[in-house]
């Protein structure tokens, strides 16, 4: 008698033929340049290395020179850091003013910039010839006859004291050229959105003032980021053209006294200076860097969610918004 047979296994499915291995994801880190090769690595070792012979013949040339006109030597160096009466008199309040003088300047310079970029992107002719010409006007005269012609006008006009106008002065300069800059950099980043932003907007039923500041504005900050950064960074220098020219107490006007009262250390009050300014500035820059990467990580890991309340601000008045029977 014979045995029944073995039911079938199923059959397995049968793999998907895999694809050809392509090059393009290998070739993908080098699509603008070629790979060096031992040549090309030999030859770039090479100028990197007469670059850096270059780069310290230059620096030794530059400490030589001033070896040789006793700039380095210690009395001149070392009231910076024996001295307290050298920062308590000079530095920190120059610091001091220079730090007001510029986030005042950025107070008002940010949201007047902000304003006439947002006008030159009206849809009235008028609003937007009006804050054209304005940017294009004060963007256009250099920032240190703008101070000047604030001082002027505060003398004439205004019954400011002469201790105190050379901040109103440099300050003013600085808002109407910095914004007019300011006003550039924000019309571009909204014109750099795409257009589906704007439609999708309209098509919820938002009005122009509404997709501005809840969807244009909010996405076109992160991109505008750099760019702001760099005119803050401007506006902190450009401070020192106040004390060159108005007598304001900024921290290259601390310069001439220091130097006087403590042998003409020329070179070492200036390094010393230049020294502040950078960090200053190395300051502003990391803390825009900083505020730049949690923007861009808040819009990773979070996402904006219309509520059935939101939408029924927004329709059409004597529309139902509720839900249909």
């Amino acid at each position: 008698m014979k045995r029944a047979s073995k039911p079938a296994k199923p059959a397995k499915p049968a793999k998907p033929a895999s694809r050809p291995r392509t090059k393009a994801k290998d070739e993908s880190a080098t699509v603008l340049y070629d790979v060096p090769g031992p040549r090309a690595r030999r030859r770039n070792l090479l100028w990197t290395l007469l670059f850096l012979a270059a780069l310290a013949a230059v620096v030794w040339w530059v400490i030589a020179g001033l070896d040789a006109k006793n700039q380095l030597e210690a009395e001149k160096w070392e009231p910076f850091f024996t001295d307290g009466r050298v920062w308590e008199t000079y530095l920190l309040p120059a610091l001091k003013n220079t730090v007001i003088a510029a986030a005042l300047a950025m107070v008002l310079a940010l949201p007047l910039g902000a304003f006439l970029g947002i006008a030159r992107l009206s849809d009235h002719r008028a609003v937007r010839g009006v804050a054209g010409t304005v940017v294009e006007f004060f963007r256009a005269i250099p920032v240190l006859i703008l101070m000047l012609f604030a001082n002027a006008a505060y003398a004439e006009f205004t019954d400011i004291s002469p201790e105190t106008r050379p901040l109103y002065a440099v300050v003013t300069g600085l808002v109407l050229y910095n914004a007019s800059v300011l006003a550039e950099v924000v019309r571009a980043g909204i014109l750099a959105l795409p257009a589906g932003q704007t439609d999708a907007a309209k098509a919820i039923g938002m009005r122009k003032g509404q997709t501005m500041a809840y969807v244009l504005l909010p996405q076109s900050v992160t991109a505008m980021l750099p760019a702001l950064v760099s005119q803050l960074v401007v506006i902190v220098k450009d401070t020192a053209l106040g004390g060159a020219m108005l007598g304001f107490a900024e921290l290259l006007a601390s310069v001439r006294p220091l130097s006087a009262n403590y042998g003409a250390n020329t070179i070492a009050c200036f390094t010393v200076v230049a020294v502040l300014f950078v960090l200053l500035n190395v300051a502003l820059t990391t803390f825009a860097s900083w505020l730049e990467r949690r923007l861009r990580r808040g819009k990773r890991t979070t996402g904006a969610v219309v509520t059935a309340e939101a939408v029924e601000d927004l329709a059409t008045p004597g529309e139902p918004t509720g839900p249909k029977p």
